[in-house]
């Protein structure tokens, strides 16, 4: 049985240990830490713990256990499943890993950068950059999300095409358990075929198993040419087959591949800052594709344009721009990156981040938009997203003038509706945001009995008291 309220000397203790600088009870200092960027959830906390060490963790943790206090981990706060947020109750301390943020080696001969938890994706983006190398995790929240975050929910993101995901990109782990002990399996190791690969348990796990304090990450060279088209495509199966063609034709320096829907490149024409549409005529979808090679001679170009000409006279393709410069290129990702944030402006928005096998995707976006519109008559589907692994981000906004409340107050019939679509494709109802507080309902129906089995008897084993994360992922 855990206790009702928190012990009237813990805060003291975390105090103790931490520093009172870095334990926050008042709510104007806790309240960035209790909400997400949709504001789906609120919650609320004893207090927020920002340790500044692997040793501030477990002392943390130690504490935790000894008081049977349950611990939220965060990092930068960006999860879009309510994964990082704490309950209601304020029984719940929420243990932000933000002050861990030190890159403590990079290793330019091994291709390896050490990273605390708290680095934020961007500034282990630049570190790999500096020093001529790549680490090519990208997402659209890199300026501010951490890579704690991205490992514990294991991040697809733009670049998963080429070098996988977030699970893909590691080669060792630091993890605090449940009762304080730390697993350094800090290992730079490409090849370590020693017994079972604990790693991936943490991987991945949302927080509910330990929490991640550092990762050994690969790094890989750095691309020397890059090519990017934007092209108009009269539907996903033509985005499809356009995809197959520079996969047949380039290989592996096909390193990006990315659906559009119209309907959202009107509303980042409408909403987003500084931007244009690159081609002259509208289509009903675009791909956002671009080869990459860590050869400077590689002739990226040439090949494009040969995918493009054979894409146009098949029919494949109705329009294409190459872009001619740095500026040009980014201009093309930044109609891609708005894509998320200008929804808002369009009212209520409810979101799906589903996989199907690739050959599906034509057949899902068909059939999940018609499923949307029976839930929902007048609702506007927008599906977007990465085309080369089978990651839809189905989305779909409210209907024109209609108000939000109640839009949103369908989010359940909604996801239902679309969710079931992907199943009956052979597909997973999360792709890369998880599972967290949004999704956790459905693991009964979706989950093979003995796998879901399985994973109850590690969290039992690992985290006997149901301390770490509780009520998220399982």
């Amino acid at each position: 049985m855990k206790p009702s309220s928190a012990p009237s000397d813990l805060i003291p203790r975390f105090q103790a240990a931490l520093g009172a600088r870095h334990v926050l009870s008042e709510p104007a200092d806790q309240a960035p830490y209790l909400a997400e960027p949709r504001d789906l959830w609120h919650g609320k906390a004893a207090a927020v713990l920002r340790p500044g060490s692997v040793d501030e963790v477990a002392t943390v943790l130690q504490i935790a256990a000894e008081t049977q206090t349950p611990v939220v981990p965060q990092g930068g706060n960006t999860g879009l499943v309510g994964g990082q947020t704490p309950d209601g109750t304020g029984r719940e301390v929420v243990l932000s890993l933000e002050r861990l943020n030190r890159i403590r080696d990079l290793d330019r001969q091994g291709n390896t950068m050490l990273a605390e938890a708290g680095v934020i994706l961007a500034d282990a983006q630049r570190a790999a950059d500096d020093a001529d190398r790549l680490f090519p995790l990208s997402l659209a929240a890199e300026g501010s999300c951490r890579i704690g975050g991205n490992l514990a929910t294991n991040a697809g993101g733009t670049a998963m095409l080429a070098y996988g995901n977030a699970r893909d990109m590691v080669l060792g782990l630091e993890v605090v358990l449940a009762d304080g002990r730390v697993w350094n399996g800090l290992r730079a190791l490409r090849k370590d075929n020693t017994g079972y690969d604990l790693k991936h348990l943490f991987i991945g796990s949302e927080g509910t198993l330990g929490i991640i304090t550092a990762a050994v990450l690969k790094l890989f060279p750095k691309p020397r040419e890059r090519v990017t088209a934007f092209i108009g495509v009269p539907h996903p199966a033509a985005a499809l087959a356009l995809f197959d063609t520079a996969r047949a034709q380039a290989g592996s320096q096909v390193t990006t591949c990315e659906l559009i829907a119209r309907i959202g490149l009107d509303f980042v024409l409408r909403h987003g800052a500084d931007t244009r549409d690159p081609l002259t005529e509208p289509h009903p979808y675009y791909v956002l594709l671009e080869l990459s090679s860590p050869l400077s001679d590689a002739g990226l170009r040439a090949v494009m344009e040969r995918i493009l000409m054979g894409a146009h006279d098949s029919g494949v393709a109705a329009d294409a721009v190459l872009a001619e410069s740095l500026a040009q290129q980014a201009q093309f990702w930044r109609l891609r990156e708005l894509l998320p944030e200008v929804q808002s402006p369009e009212g209520g928005s409810i979101k799906h981040d589903v996989s199907v096998p690739l050959a599906r995707i034509p057949d899902f976006i068909a059939r999940a938009s018609e499923a949307a519109l029976r839930v929902v008559p007048g609702c506007r589907p927008l599906p977007f997203g990465h085309i080369g692994d089978g990651n839809v981000h189905f989305n779909v906004s409210q209907p024109e003038g209609a108000d939000a409340a109640q839009f949103l107050a369908r989010w359940e019939d909604m996801a239902a509706a679309v969710h079931e679509v992907a199943l009956k494709l052979g597909g997973s109802i999360s792709a890369e945001h998880g599972i967290g507080r949004l999704k956790r309902p459905l693991m009964e129906q979706i989950k093979d009995p003995v796998e879901l089995g399985l994973m109850r008897d590690l969290k039992q084993m690992l985290d006997p008291q149901g301390l770490l994360n509780p009520g998220k992922l399982i």
